[in-house]
């Protein structure tokens, strides 16, 4: 290839995390880049998904913008059987190139980007679908996306305490001293049903492969309750959704194209892009029960990697 960059840069979780991007800069760039593919000036392609027998998942996603040229492509593994080789069970990396001349500009940790753009995508929906006083937030899942879901709202919301419910004792250890140390009061419950139960938010991040049966049932969310279900639904009784007032997901072209459905399309709302473009909305009393339902979108991995590229070359300048 000609005209390559002899030094392709390689930026690392450390790198990423040392940008000290906030969630409102996250969300700022999601829902710039969501009103320009409105606009017709940024263009992302449904995932693309691999499913083995043995119970792996890969997964693409792609998306671009000309202003500035960024195309980005993640590419991710999951596969449980990473857990006795000691190493995350979701692994990626994200390729970044010059969306018009088509030459590489950087490779980016795809971890740290699927953790932060996650939790970015919920803080959007959030935004608008949770009530600005909640103050409790319940996890199912104690892992890397419920640490950086915490993290974001904590940023977002008058938190005072957690309750939690998860697996492996490391990651319920982990969060838990991760809410102390934000001054939050913890609670790690017997069953995934009571960590949802009589709080204001609530994360689901359940490996999406595996597992036991659909056991939280969302009939069970107090009055004003958001949800953000980061895993495919797979801890939910999806048939439950039905008694929310609103479930909203990321991209109902995407879901469309897939055959798999996150739930009953009957009782969806709208999607990400409605929300932030005014098309539908988050709530509409203090007592609606709400939550936003998602596989990934490829605008959200886009936007954190783009604002991620722009503040690095600021750093370098």
């Amino acid at each position: 290839m000609t005209n390559l960059a002899p030094n392709i840069p390689y930026l690392s979780e450390d790198v990423l995390a040392g940008l000290n991007l906030t969630t409102q800069d996250v969300i700022d760039s999601i829902e710039t880049l969501i009103r320009g593919g409105a606009q017709g000036t940024v263009w992302n392609a449904p995932k693309a998904v691999i499913l083995p027998p043995d119970g792996r998942y890969m997964m693409a996603a792609l998306a671009a913008m000309d202003d500035p040229c960024f195309l980005a492509v993640k590419t991710v593994v999951l596969n449980p059987a990473n857990s006795d080789k000691g190493l995350p069970q979701i692994n990626g990396l994200v390729t970044m190139l010059d969306s018009e001349t088509g030459l590489p500009v950087a490779i980016l940790d795809g971890n740290w980007i699927t953790a932060v753009r996650t939790a970015g995508l919920s803080a959007v929906a959030a935004k608008q679908m949770a009530n600005k006083d909640a103050a409790s937030l319940g996890f199912v899942g104690c892992g890397v996306q419920a640490r950086s879901h915490l993290s974001a709202f904590a940023e977002m919301f008058p938190l005072r305490r957690i309750k939690l419910f998860g697996r492996g004792q490391a990651n319920i250890d982990k969060l838990s001293d991760t809410a102390r140390a934000l001054a939050l009061d913890v609670e790690v419950c017997e069953t995934g049903q009571a960590a949802v139960e009589g709080v204001d938010l609530i994360v689901t991040s359940v490996t999406a492969t595996g597992g036991p049966e659909p056991f939280l049932d969302a009939d069970g969310l107090s009055k004003g309750a958001f949800a953000t279900v980061t895993d495919l639904g797979v801890p939910w009784k999806k048939e439950s959704f039905a008694s929310l007032d609103r479930v909203v997901i990321d991209d109902v072209e995407q879901e469309a194209a897939l055959p798999n459905k996150l739930c009953d399309p009957s009782v969806v709302t709208g999607d990400l892009s409605g929300l932030v473009l005014g098309k539908i909305s988050g709530r509409t009393s203090t007592d609606e029960r709400t939550a936003f339902v998602f596989r990934g979108h490829a605008l959200g991995d886009l936007a954190l990697s783009a604002l991620a590229m722009t503040r690095y070359r600021e750093t370098q300048a």
